[in-house]
């Protein structure tokens, strides 16, 4: 029992590691099941056993990637004293983090008219995890007086936007070269919220 347990979580994490590497390399259109049965060594029936259908693997997949830049950011954040660090630091980190192997089939699988409903709204709501992570910063300095008072969802709306409008140059500029951008985007925000300016 305990063998068989065994084996199966060992086919799920083998077929996830190809998956994501077709995904990356062939973009999420024109990778198939077959692709990933010939590649991982199990047979399709293996893959539909663990995942349901070549959809819901994808959505786990992006979910995971999202779960692992938020664990990232976790083992940063502690290296940090205050709020306005943070925020640099998060800054920084959205920046060398945001072009993840599996971005531009997650793109695909969303602008896909035969993608099920409920999987691009998974895909969607992984936006409320770093969303969640600015909530905090946030919400840290104003509660240690490093902010001032303020409406703290549109705050939160607004360095989102902000930050991942920048990510767009990411597609064709070095990231090194973009440091000092997302730097200032963060110096011109504390502007407007850090108590007695910066």
């Amino acid at each position: 029992m305990n063998k068989r347990r065994y084996d199966s979580e060992k086919a799920k994490i083998e077929i996830m590691e190809h998956a994501v590497s077709l995904f990356s390399q062939k973009g999420y259109n024109q990778t198939s099941v077959g692709d990933i049965s010939t590649a991982s060594g199990y047979s399709k029936g293996h893959i539909y056993y663990h995942f349901e259908n070549k959809e819901k693997l994808f959505v786990l997949l992006a979910q995971q990637t999202m779960q692992d830049w938020n664990n990232k950011w976790l083992q940063k954040e502690c290296t940090y004293s205050t709020a306005t660090e943070k925020l640099y630091g998060m800054a920084m980190h959205v920046l060398y983090h945001y072009q993840t192997p599996l971005l531009r089939s997650g793109q695909e699988l969303v602008s896909n008219p035969k993608s099920s409903p409920e999987s691009v709204q998974q895909l969607h709501n992984l936006a409320i995890v770093p969303m969640s992570a600015y909530r905090a910063i946030l919400q840290e300095g104003i509660d240690k007086g490093e902010f001032v008072h303020g409406n703290i969802e549109e705050w939160t709306v607004l360095l989102g936007t902000w930050l991942g409008g920048l990510c767009q140059l990411t597609n064709n500029q070095e990231l090194k070269a973009l440091e000092p951008l997302f730097y200032q985007a963060i110096t011109i925000f504390l502007k407007e919220i850090k108590k007695g300016g910066i």
